[in-house]
């Protein structure tokens, strides 16, 4: 299988890997555009966008995963940006986005597509969190909340519900099957 080396030698990815994790993140930004709706200061729910960026740790491991996780994050900064700062930006869009990448931990356990899913997710939310505390936290006055509240409320609302529908979708056995398949093929020499 060809690799792509880095300068010391190191094998760092394969061609089939960088491949097939490409064609992940382009699924995962064609569906970032079906949105069922979209919060104000961002955050949406779409169909499965998330789901895409997991699957490349699934089928590849943590690194791949995180790799990927962090370029489909600042795809994400060029396409529909929301930015206060660059803090701001750093933790919206490579931290939020990476930690989908967590998903890889699991890429080599039983129900790891949905475990790795699901922590995948909730790395995503902890960083929503944090952003929608210390950057938009001034806004939780206007609705009457202490900003962690806010912040809890806010990025639970557009990230439980995608991942509600994306866990009733995993959990539809001929899905499960398909997944498993589509692993076997991606990662097979």
């Amino acid at each position: 299988m060809s690799e792509i080396t880095t300068k010391q030698g190191k094998s760092s990815i394969s061609v089939k890997q960088l491949a097939v994790s490409a064609i992940a993140i382009a699924l995962a930004t064609v569906t970032s555009y079906l949105k069922l709706f979209h919060l104000p200061m961002g955050g949406s729910v779409t169909l499965f966008s998330m789901l895409f960026i997991c699957l490349i740790g699934y089928w590849f491991g943590l690194r791949t995963g995180l790799i990927a996780g962090v370029a489909y994050g600042l795809l994400q900064l060029i396409i529909d940006p929301y930015i206060v700062s660059i803090p701001q930006v750093i933790v919206d869009y490579v931290l939020s986005f990476g930690a989908l990448g967590l998903s890889g931990l699991f890429c080599r356990k039983k129900h790891g597509l949905i475990i790795g899913y699901i922590i995948g997710v909730l790395g995503r939310y902890f960083f929503s969190f944090w952003s929608g505390l210390i950057f938009f936290g001034s806004y939780a006055a206007d609705y009457g909340m202490a900003a962690p509240v806010y912040s809890l409320v806010y990025n639970g609302a557009y990230l439980g519900a995608e991942a509600l529908l994306t866990l009733i979708l995993l959990a539809i056995p001929a899905v499960q099957k398909g997944f498993a398949r589509v692993k076997v093929l991606t990662t097979e020499e």
